[in-house]
């Protein structure tokens, strides 16, 4: 297999997932969203879902779908974070966005942001960036708006009963459509 193509950004890595990548991926994303260890950081889903964020099957779903990227950003040989992209017409999809708890709060998450929106102006020619957030995550929602994305009042219901998405602990959840113009 040959090597993905890399980007170099100061003292980060940005390169395209492969199969090798899943479990470090899966351990990644449940480590910012579920359980205890998700706590270390800001982002954690802990109090909103049990259960699991993901699995091996939903991580290799995206690496293999057409107009789809899953980003690995490494610090020193070492996945730190990483975020799906899905080219969608002339917008494209951010998901699946995880930054190692222990590394929250330091830029991290705004520079994979950055270059994913520099990547799908570049890659794709995307005029927007697409993405959906659990609506009541208020301090995660006002994070993105002060990147220039904006709440579209376009809501998604959350998929209660599928076990794929988590455990909900509450009854209200639901995802908002977020988009920024990338200009």
């Amino acid at each position: 297999m040959e090597s993905s193509p890399q980007t170099v950004t100061g003292e980060l890595v940005f390169r395209e997932a492969a199969e090798r990548d899943v479990p470090v991926l899966v351990a990644l994303i449940e480590s910012a969203y579920r359980g205890e260890a998700s706590r270390v950081g800001w982002t954690t889903e802990a109090d909103l879902l049990g259960g699991q964020r993901t699995d091996p099957e939903g991580v290799r779903e995206v690496i293999d779908a057409p107009g789809s990227r899953l980003l690995v950003v490494e610090r020193d040989g070492e996945a730190v974070a990483c975020c799906q992209l899905e080219h969608r017409g002339e917008a494209a999809y951010f998901g699946m966005f995880a930054v190692r708890p222990q590394a929250q709060g330091g830029g991290l998450g705004k520079a994979v942001l950055a270059e994913a929106e520099r990547a799908v102006r570049a890659d794709w020619g995307a005029r927007e960036m697409h993405m959906t957030v659990i609506s009541v995550r208020d301090d995660l929602i006002a994070w993105y708006e002060r990147r220039g994305y904006r709440r579209t009042g376009s809501m998604t219901p959350f998929p209660y009963g599928d076990e794929r998405f988590g455990l909900p602990q509450r009854p209200d959840l639901q995802f908002e459509l977020l988009v920024k113009p990338l200009g």
